[in-house]
């Protein structure tokens, strides 16, 4: 999409016939109200506004047609003069700052006007990296990545956090958890995931007088999944009167099991570490905070479920003001191992990013989350742009009305899908009206921490500014597994 800026009354201005000029796009990622672009391609006399980028909202971005050549530029920010500190910037007379670019020029067998790439105000521009020096002013270095001793001294730093303190910490001053009764049909448990908006819910056996297990969107995806298959056992009419405890048995059929693994949960005095600990090593998305020292005759007392979600909250709000404490925190995040990341940009994590497009089958989308054992995929257009996000929580929209028994997995898109749950009343996986939760590689560790901190956001989909293309995607069990290494 261009944007105001780019008209050929600017490049007149500028003394530039459009035919010699490239297309360049400029951001500034770190919010405002107004935002303006100021240059010497301008001849520092007119201010063309920026636009906040769709999902981003503090991402402002601009196309313009410039000269090839060398360029210095600056942001007006709410009245403001500013300057890109992350990118490559010279200092002049009188403490005057400002970011530079070299525009390269175009392809002569390209078309006339070719469309904008990578050629963006990011820090890996490779315009920007063969930048050494210049004779009218010093050159800012990009961001470089820390020292190992650094990263060990955040890490331990944080490790001593989580360990002091415990879980009665994630306690709310008020709330209300939901147990659900191992006798309840499966279908009405399902109903009432969703009209809770939670997406998972521990089970209670009253006579074992304990919690034996959870209820989650992975029991939802396995039952559509087996209602589905011709050889079936499980018909559509029994789902009415399944019970959770006759599916769990049929569950350990399923996978040729005889006995299910016992709950995962923790109790109020153990340390936040052990609860990240518990929920990284045995790939749960909550763990119950259970309280079983009572009287004799009492029944364990359901406190809390305990998420990476809460743990980080804790996390930031401890460090919130003493930042500076933990170098880590203000480390661009591409300049760490972490998270999963595009082949096209980089990334040592040895994982694939999967994606799937709005057209793919339900039923794709369902193999894909278990084969890949994530908890989401990204929808992305033709162009690798994000357009949406379907996760394993989206399944319990299918409870309502039935519709689950009204679809079928290998004829139903995961476009339709996900327009059947947009009207849930209260939604697990929206945060701020937003379902795609993004960030671009430049954001600081710790602007990403404090977004998944979040309640209901899970992911953090790196995107490319401007296109919107996927880049990669940072998880909070990614952070926990970067934060404890």
């Amino acid at each position: 999409m261009f944007f105001s800026g780019t008209t050929d009354s600017m490049l007149e201005t500028c003394g530039v016939a459009a035919m010699s000029s490239v297309s360049m796009r400029f951001v500034w990622p770190y919010g405002g109200r107004r935002v303006y672009l100021c240059g010497s391609f301008t001849r520092w006399s007119e201010r063309i506004p920026m636009s906040p980028m769709e999902g981003c909202p503090t991402v402002f971005q601009v196309i313009c047609r410039v000269i090839p050549g060398y360029h210095q530029y600056k942001f007006i920010v709410d009245g403001e003069w500013r300057h890109d500190e992350h990118q490559p910037y010279v200092s002049g007379d009188y403490g005057i700052v400002n970011t530079i670019m070299i525009a390269r020029e175009p392809d002569p067998g390209s078309a006339l006007f070719t469309p904008v790439s990578r050629m963006n105000m990011d820090v890996d521009n490779e315009t920007f990296d063969r930048v050494v020096t210049l004779s009218d002013g010093s050159l800012q270095e990009p961001v470089t990545g820390m020292s190992e001793d650094d990263i060990n001294m955040s890490r331990n730093r944080i490790s001593e956090f989580l360990s002091t303190h415990t879980a009665y910490e994630l306690l709310p001053e008020s709330g209300k958890v939901i147990a659900l009764d191992v006798n309840l049909p499966v279908k009405q448990a399902f109903h009432i995931l969703y009209e809770q908006g939670i997406p998972v819910a521990p089970l209670w056996d009253f006579y074992q007088g304990k919690f034996v297990g959870v209820l989650s969107p992975l029991d939802f995806i396995l039952i559509l999944r087996e209602l589905g298959n011709n050889g079936s056992i499980l018909t559509e009419e029994e789902l009415e009167t399944h019970t959770i405890s006759a599916w769990k048995e049929e569950k350990l059929h399923l996978h040729r099991k005889t006995a299910g693994r016992p709950l995962v949960h923790a109790g109020p005095y153990d340390s936040l570490k052990d609860v990240a600990l518990k929920i990284l090593q045995n790939k749960v998305a909550t763990v119950p905070i259970i309280h079983t020292s009572l009287p004799d005759g009492c029944f364990p007392q359901l406190l809390h479920l305990a998420s990476l979600s809460g743990i980080l909250k804790c996390i930031c709000r401890h460090f919130r003001h003493s930042s500076s404490s933990l170098p880590i925190l203000q480390q661009p995040i591409f300049t760490m191992n972490l998270g999963t990341w595009a082949p096209t940009v980089g990334g040592s994590s040895g994982r694939h990013l999967a994606t799937l497009k709005s057209n793919a089958s339900l039923g794709s989308a369902l193999s894909l989350l278990l084969q890949a054992e994530v908890s989401s995929i990204p929808i992305v257009d033709d162009n690798n742009s994000l357009v949406d996000i379907y996760s394993r929580s989206d399944i319990t929209a299918l409870a309502k009305d039935k519709a689950y028994a009204q679809i079928h997995l290998d004829e139903t898109s995961v476009h339709q899908a996900l327009q059947l749950g947009q009207d849930m009343n209260s939604p697990c996986g929206l945060f701020n009206g937003q379902r795609c939760q993004m960030c671009l590689r430049t954001d600081t560790l710790q602007k990403v921490m404090e977004r998944l901190a979040n309640p209901g956001v899970r992911r953090i989909v790196i995107v490319e500014a401007g296109s919107k293309r996927i880049e990669g995607i940072v998880s909070l069990s990614d952070v926990f597994k970067f934060l404890l290494g």
